[in-house]
């Protein structure tokens, strides 16, 4: 909160804490402007981070992360119509989850086989929904004219766009479903052995992926709708996590929410201050850091590229 276009001192920003009445324009800058965005921050790098960890164990899928069952297409689309009609950023957000949600009926009916869920059926089922709904997307932004670069910024991911307010709904949603995620994290262990093995031992497969699925599909609605698509925290961050704790998910999916809080954090005061006081989207500054950085551990963890 000491960066941005006016700098602030850490006294300052405590003495505000204590008394806002004492530096109004710090009080206003804090208070209005960058705890909700760090708290912004917290809660989508936190839930894209878990959410991508939960779906590499359940999926047994090292590149799975959370926009794979076509959710944030969903979310997009309800956006880029909203700016295509002219819509409040309110409007924006209710068209954006309410589309995501869409999605995640949509991917579960097409993807529902004999009465069961199967992962490799549900998530290439997403890449086609995801990608019928991507270039609906660009149809939709072929029309545009005033609001282009506000759908651009959308598409890349963007903290900025986002009201003050958004973060009280965010905030709760992605703590709550982050918490169910966690202290479920033993029986992704579990399935991450087989259906087979996980059903001998007793887990009920279809109920705790049905269930992770859902809560995890609407926790990336509520991001999408508030941040567009940030590429990389869901993927990154997990492994990361995994390089440094092992492979129990006990450790790994409460880990990654904190991890993937702390880095999306980062990235959105680089993002606020390198070309300030102008501002990057903090999607290009995820996959300037992430790209390099996944290929890196790509390299470490199976003597790739040697």
């Amino acid at each position: 909160m000491m960066f941005g276009s006016v700098e602030l001192s850490f006294s300052e920003i405590l003495n505000t804490f204590f008394d806002q009445e004492a530096n109004k324009t710090a009080s206003q800058i804090i208070f209005n402007i960058r705890l909700p965005r760090v708290l912004l921050a917290i809660a989508v790098g936190g839930g894209l981070s878990i959410a991508g960890a939960v779906f590499q164990a359940i999926l047994r899928n090292p590149l799975a992360e959370p926009y794979i069952l076509g959710v944030s297409s969903g979310g997009t689309f309800g956006a880029v119509l909203s700016f295509l009609l002219g819509l409040s950023f309110l409007g924006t957000q209710i068209f954006s989850f309410a589309g995501a949600l869409a999605v995640i009926f949509l991917v579960f009916l097409l993807g529902k086989r004999f009465g069961e869920l199967e992962p490799n059926v549900l998530l290439l089922t997403g890449v086609m929904v995801g990608a019928f709904f991507a270039a609906a997307i660009l149809l939709m932004m072929s029309l545009l004219e005033d609001n282009l670069r506000t759908a651009v910024f959308w598409l890349i991911g963007n903290l900025s766009l986002a009201k003050s307010g958004s973060v009280y709904y965010v905030l709760p949603i992605t703590l709550v479903v982050s918490f169910l995620l966690a202290i479920n994290s033993q029986k992704y262990n579990v399935l991450a052995l087989g259906a087979d093995s996980a059903k001998q031992l007793g887990i009920n497969t279809n109920f705790v992926r049905n269930g992770t699925y859902i809560l995890t599909s609407l926790m990336i609605g509520s991001i999408v709708s508030v941040s567009g698509i940030i590429g990389f925290v869901g993927l990154l961050v997990p492994h990361v996590c995994r390089m440094i704790f092992g492979v129990d998910n006990r450790l790994v999916v409460p880990a990654s929410f904190f991890v993937g809080a702390a880095y999306l954090t980062i990235a959105d005061t680089l993002a606020r201050t390198i070309i300030s006081p102008a501002e990057l989207p903090v999607g290009a500054v995820t996959a300037i850091i992430g790209a390099p950085l996944f290929i890196y551990l790509l390299r470490k963890r199976f003597n790739l590229f040697v």
